[in-house]
């Protein structure tokens, strides 16, 4: 019995393909949600008294769906529309973010550098007397120790470089040792911006609109709204005492690096593609950034909170970890789905962006109504595309050792006869596992699921540790391996389980 499962098994594996995972088209699986995607919007337009709303998915690299809702202008009544340029505030961070890591890669700055080598006034300036030196990577990831400036910063937007440096000069308050915690600081990027001056030889609006904007073809987003076409400005209201007031329009200057981008729904949707990229591999890289450079973007650099009461768009308790990283924020829920984008937020206006990377969807919100709270709308839109169409992270690809190894792994089971004088596991594995318990712990799921039936494709974690699915006439069961980091890769750890059957 247990040699007729054994033969039957490995001639499985040898004469028929493993079958792999169905990888669906996504945007097919959503395309039956998308009016459930508009009525969320509508409502939520209406509950939060936005004069216009407009929202865009993208997924795999295409805006595949958007709406508009309201008007962009009380007095024109324009209606809102995928070409409107909205400020998206600091959702221009990620811009000077990546601005600055072209220059890093490019060797013309360290993000470790002391932030004075750029901004000589700084020099000096420190929490206390054993504080370390502001560096570049403080700035990027909210942890240079300035406090939290959310309003005061949005004020300063027009600022010139000259009284900005003035400011400096006369000296920071901090709130912190720098490199010690997470405050938010739209300073900390306004001094990006100006060293992305003195480092490229250019303000950072020509230097971004060269090395970022235009090469995505973001051809209709600026820095200067007195530069937007009138017929596509988006005009920027408070809601109070059941009116829209229209607030002034802010101008662009020295702290506009932390705030100051205008743009529109198809130019954004193009910057969150390629976002979305990031996880592409074996594919000519961008000349805007390496994939490598984007993705240390989207690494949690800087944890800035924990919530143990947040519940999903259906209602289900789901605690968060979230962190920033370089000009963006990362979130993980207890589903292990992360989320990278920002917020924004300026007199007049709300906006947000967010990508799922795993699973290759993102979703765009602006709003022109000061602080819209966009972002929870974008968390409930992706919460409820997951969940209704059955969405499900892209599957890692199989390294060629780790299909190697599972081949040569499921050929010794149950009897794991001569194993020892095979040359696939690592020092350590036969000092840890011993032939007889392994062979008595095969044995005796192999007897209890019966013949063989069918061995799955192994699902990697990583492109050294994996697991299958083995199936039998009356069960099934897992067989999980790791590798170890000697080249090549050896099996150091291995498992074997019955489980249900689904």
């Amino acid at each position: 019995m247990k040699k007729r499962n054994l033969i039957l098994g490995f001639l499985l594996f040898s004469q028929i393909s493993i079958i792999a995972q169905n990888i669906t088209n996504q945007a097919e699986l959503i395309k039956p949600y998308l009016s459930t995607i508009d009525q969320i919007c509508k409502g939520f337009a209406e509950k939060q008294h936005l004069p216009s709303l407009v929202y865009g998915l993208v997924v795999d690299g295409q805006l595949v769906h958007s709406g508009n809702i309201g008007i962009i202008n009380t007095n024109t009544k324009t209606i809102a529309n995928n070409t409107s340029v909205y400020r998206i505030a600091s959702m221009s961070k990620s811009f000077a973010a990546m601005a600055i890591l072209q220059l890093r890669d490019a060797g013309k700055l360290r993000l470790d550098d002391p932030a004075y080598l750029y901004i000589p006034e700084l020099k000096g300036q420190k929490f206390s007397t054993d504080s370390p030196e502001i560096t570049i990577r403080h700035l990027l990831t909210h942890a240079a120790g300035f406090p939290e400036d959310n309003p005061w910063g949005d004020r300063q937007l027009a600022i010139s470089d000259e009284t900005m440096l003035k400011m400096f000069k006369k000296g920071i308050s901090f709130s912190n040792t720098p490199g010690r915690a997470y405050e938010y600081s739209n300073m900390g990027f306004a001094m990006l911006g100006y060293i992305i001056k003195k480092v490229s030889g250019q303000p950072y609006q020509t230097y971004i609109n060269q090395n970022i904007l235009n090469p995505l073809g973001m051809i209709n987003t600026y820095w200067d709204y007195t530069k937007v076409p009138q017929n596509q400005l988006v005009k920027g209201y408070r809601y109070l005492d059941e009116n829209w007031v229209e607030q002034p329009m802010l101008g662009d200057g020295a702290y506009g690096a932390m705030g100051g981008m205008l743009t529109t729904m198809d130019d954004f949707a193009k910057y969150t593609a390629f976002h979305l990229s990031a996880g592409v591999s074996d594919v000519k890289e961008s000349p805007v950034l390496k994939r490598s450079s984007l993705r240390e973007m989207h690494h949690p650099w800087n944890i800035s909170a924990f919530n143990t009461e947040n519940k999903n768009a259906n209602g289900k308790l789901m605690p968060f970890v979230s962190a920033y990283g370089y000009g963006l924020r990362w979130v993980e829920d207890a589903d292990h789905k992360i989320g990278i984008g920002h917020s924004g937020g300026l007199p007049g206006f709300g906006s947000n962006w967010k990508i799922l990377p795993k699973y290759g969807i993102g979703i765009i919100a602006f709003a022109n109504r000061t602080y819209a709270p966009v972002s929870g709308l974008n968390v409930q839109i992706l919460d409820t595309l997951v969940a209704l169409a059955h969405l499900k992270p892209k599957p890692v690809a199989v390294s060629p050792i780790l299909k190697q190894r599972q081949k040569e792994l499921v050929s010794l089971l149950p009897e794991w006869k001569n194993a020892e004088a095979t040359d696939i596991f690592a020092e350590n594995f036969f000092l840890d596992y011993f032939p007889n318990s392994l062979r008595k712990e095969a044995e005796g799921i192999f007897n209890k699921v019966g013949k063989i039936l069918k061995i799955n494709e192994i699902i990697p974690e990583n492109n050294l540790r994996g697991a299958f699915v083995m199936e039998g006439e009356k069960g099934n069961f897992e067989v999980s391996f790791t590798l170890s980091p000697e080249n090549p890769a050896l099996i150091q750890e291995y498992n074997i389980r019955e489980i249900l059957r689904k």
